[in-house]
């Protein structure tokens, strides 16, 4: 049973790879571009002091509220054989400064999500991202994320196209920053997830929404821990011609060195705008 099961899985992988390089002769022999529109929606939780829950009844509701807001997004995905760029489509509002709501603030790094840009060579194998922390243009350049996807075999239909299931695990050092009692707390902890996509070897580039891509397919869903993304619309080939430009402005960084930044950043940010009576909110974007 486990054999012909293997047989099964590996016979599936052959055609995959077949119909790619079918579709790759004909799709790529003529001009090929396309625009696909992604939704995007990401878990949050809270938790609030007692003194702040006292105090501000209904708080809870109104953060989360705007939490939501924050994290539903569409974007835009214009690609080519070669390369591509991903945007925020619609610029939703920008959070305002970090500001106490009775002892509780929401802070948002990194830019507002509509001035970003993400643009990924697949031939190069290099990125370079576009974004806005606390006011400052930064231009991230380096390699694209290396994935391990482990391909499952696994199919559904995704609108009107075949899609494959694949798997990628990851395990890493994450950094949480809390206010408590007045006193901002960094505490690493190690992070597992299972990241989740799937993909149509129907459009043969190998590329996908924000960082996600390396299958033989484009990336039409993604399910990242507490982060899912879903392509609504796909267009191959548009009439209006696709005009992808490398983004040049900005302070040039490493990946690893905007991380550390934004860190820091964050940092000053809830010792800035700490509640008045020393409490203190933790925010922890997911789970």
């Amino acid at each position: 049973m486990l054999n012909d099961k293997l047989k099964n899985m590996k016979l599936l992988m052959l055609k995959t790879f077949m119909l790619s390089c079918l579709i790759t002769g004909s799709m790529f022999a003529q001009d090929f571009s396309g625009r696909a529109t992604y939704k995007t929606h990401r878990k949050s939780s809270f938790k609030l002091d007692s003194t702040t829950m006292a105090t501000n009844p209904g708080i809870q509701e109104q953060l989360e509220a705007q939490m939501r807001k924050m994290f539903q997004k569409t974007f835009t995905l214009d690609f080519s054989k070669s390369e591509s760029m991903y945007k925020e489509e619609q610029e939703l509002d920008a959070p305002k400064s970090p500001s106490s709501n009775g002892g509780a603030m929401i802070m948002m790094m990194g830019g507002d999500g509509g001035s970003d840009l993400l643009y990924k060579n697949i031939l190069e194998k290099t990125m370079a991202n576009k974004t806005e922390l606390m006011g400052k243009v930064f231009l991230i350049k380096d390699n694209l994320v290396a994935y391990d996807w482990k391909l499952t075999g696994e199919t559904k239909n995704i609108g009107n196209y075949s899609c494959y299931k694949a798997v990628y695990k990851i395990e890493e050092e994450d950094i949480k920053i809390d206010m408590i009692d007045g006193e901002v707390k960094e505490e690493k902890e190690t992070i597992k997830r299972t990241v989740v996509a799937w993909y149509t070897s129907d459009v043969p580039v190998s590329n996908g929404p924000s960082n996600y891509g390396g299958l033989p397919g484009l990336i039409l869903e993604v399910n990242d821990g507490d982060l899912t993304i879903m392509c609504s619309e796909l267009v191959l080939n548009p009439s209006k011609t696709i005009d992808i430009k490398e983004p040049t402005k900005g302070k040039i960084v490493s990946r690893e060195k905007f991380n550390e930044i934004s860190l820091e950043k964050t940092k000053e940010m809830m010792n800035r705008y700490r509640s008045r009576d020393g409490k203190g909110i933790e925010i922890k974007i997911g789970g």
